[in-house]
C-alpha cells in the first residue's frame, strides 16, 4: 500500500541538502546563534522579496501579531475584528494585548474573512482589522480596504498561511500597515524550528517592532521601553535563507499540484473543490476540499495510507476559550458548518502526479 505524507518535510531537505547542511555549518562554526550576520541577511533578502523597506524577524507568527498589536496601541477596552476560521494566534494575541477579539463570520465561497458582514462589527471600541489570507488565498482587499479607510482603522493581515501569494499583483503583506509571517516548518517557507517575521513599510513602526521585540531596546543594555524577548536564532534564519532561492518555484510547484487535483476532482458530486479568487494567485499552503461524510472520508483515505488534516475542527467562535464571550453557533453559521466538512489533503511542491492521482482515486472509490 502506498503512503503518503500529509507533508513531506524530508524530502524537500533531501532536495536542497548540500546548501541546507551548508548553512547549519556556516552558523555553528562562526558560532552565530543569536543575532548576528545570518539573520540580517534573511531579514535583507525576504525584504527584498517582498520589495517592502523594513523586515524584522522574531521568534514565531504569533508573536509577530502580538508585537504589532503593541506597538499600535491596542489594549485594554478596545475591539479587534478578525475572521471565524483561522489559527488561534489570530484571536488570542488580541485578548493577550488586552483587547476583545471581534469575530466575522467567513466567505462561503473562498472561506476567508466576509467583508459583506465586516461593516456591521464595527464599533467605537474597534481599532483594528486583522484579516487572515487563509490557505493561501488572498482576502477580497480593495472592499477591506475601503471599509477600514471609511471608519480609519488600520489593516493588520495575517499572512501566516499566505507566502507570495497575490491580491490583484500585489503580494499579501503589503497592503495593509504590517504583515505577519510564521515559518513554522510546515509553511510554504518553513524553518526546521519556530520562527517569524514582521514586513512594513512604516519606518516608526519598523522602529518600535524590532525594539519591542528586543527586549525595548535597539542596543544591548540601552533599553527605551519595556519589551519582550522574541528573536529569530541564526540557525533557522540561515536555513530559510538557503530556501529563498527556491521558495518561488516552490510555490509554482504547488500551484500546479493543486491544478492536477482540480482537474481529478472536479467532477466528483460529494465534494466542493477550492474556488480561486478572480485575479489573484493562490499559493496552496492547503488544497482544502469539502466533502460529504468528511470523517468517514478522512478514515478510509488514512486506511489506505494518505494522511489529512483538518483546519480547523472548530471555528475559532465556537471554542470553549471563547465562550467568555457568549457566541453561538448560530452566530457564524457559514463557519460553524464548514467546520463539519473541511478536509485538508496532502500538498507539498515534491508531491508527484501518481501521488495526487492515487489520493483522488481513493476519494472517488470512497463516494462510489
Amino acid at each position: 500500500m502506498r503512503k503518503i505524507q500529509f507533508v513531506d518535510l524530508k524530502a524537500q531537505y533531501l532536495s536542497i541538502k548540500e546548501s541546507i547542511d551548508e548553512a547549519i555549518s556556516s552558523v555553528i562554526n562562526d558560532t552565530a546563534f543569536i543575532g548576528g550576520k545570518y539573520v540580517e541577511t534573511f531579514e535583507k533578502e525576504f525584504a527584498n522579496l517582498y520589495g517592502v523597506k523594513h523586515c524584522i524577524s522574531v521568534a514565531n507568527g504569533t508573536d509577530s501579531l502580538f508585537i504589532i498589536m503593541k506597538m499600535l496601541g491596542i489594549g485594554q477596552g478596545d475591539e479587534v475584528i478578525t475572521v471565524a476560521n483561522s489559527w488561534i494566534s489570530s484571536s488570542e494575541t488580541i485578548s493577550l494585548c488586552g483587547a476583545t477579539p471581534v469575530f466575522v463570520d467567513i466567505d462561503p465561497v473562498y472561506y476567508t474573512i466576509d467583508e459583506n458582514k465586516l461593516e456591521s462589527a464595527i464599533t467605537s471600541k474597534t481599532k483594528a482589522i486583522l484579516p487572515v489570507h487563509l490557505y493561501g488565498q488572498a482576502c477580497e482587499m480593495d472592499k477591506l480596504c475601503k471599509i477600514a479607510n471609511k471608519f480609519d482603522l488600520p489593516i493588520i493581515e495575517d499572512c501566516a498561511q499566505s507566502h507570495f501569494s497575490e491580491f490583484k499583483g500585489k503580494r499579501v503583506g503589503t497592503v495593509g500597515i504590517a504583515g505577519s509571517f510564521s515559518f513554522y516548518p510546515g509553511k510554504n517557507l518553513g524553518a526546521y524550528g519556530d520562527a517569524g517575521c514582521i514586513i512594513t513599510d512604516d519606518d516608526d513602526l519598523a522602529l518600535k517592532f524590532r525594539m519591542f521585540a528586543r527586549h525595548g531596546a535597539l542596543r544591548k543594555h540601552f533599553h527605551q521601553i519595556e519589551g519582550i524577548n522574541s528573536r529569530m536564532d541564526g540557525l533557522q534564519a540561515a536555513i530559510l535563507t538557503a530556501k529563498i532561492p527556491h521558495i518561488l518555484n516552490w510555490t509554482t510547484l504547488r500551484i500546479q499540484n493543486a491544478n492536477q487535483y482540480d482537474a481529478l476532482l472536479k467532477d466528483i458530486p460529494n465534494i466542493i473543490i477550492p474556488a480561486r479568487r478572480a485575479e489573484c494567485k493562490h499559493t496552496f499552503h492547503l488544497y482544502v476540499i469539502r466533502a460529504e461524510k468528511r470523517d468517514e472520508l478522512s478514515l478510509f483515505l488514512k486506511e489506505n495510507g494518505v494522511e489529512t488534516a483538518i483546519h480547523y475542527p472548530t471555528s475559532l467562535p465556537n471554542l470553549s476559550a471563547y465562550r467568555y464571550l457568549g457566541y453561538s453557533s448560530a452566530d457564524y453559521p457559514v463557519a460553524s458548518k464548514y467546520q463539519s466538512e473541511i478536509l485538508s489533503l496532502p500538498m507539498y511542491s515534491e508531491l508527484s502526479y501518481d501521488d495526487i492521482k492515487y489520493i483522488s482515486d481513493i476519494i472517488r472509490r470512497f463516494y462510489s
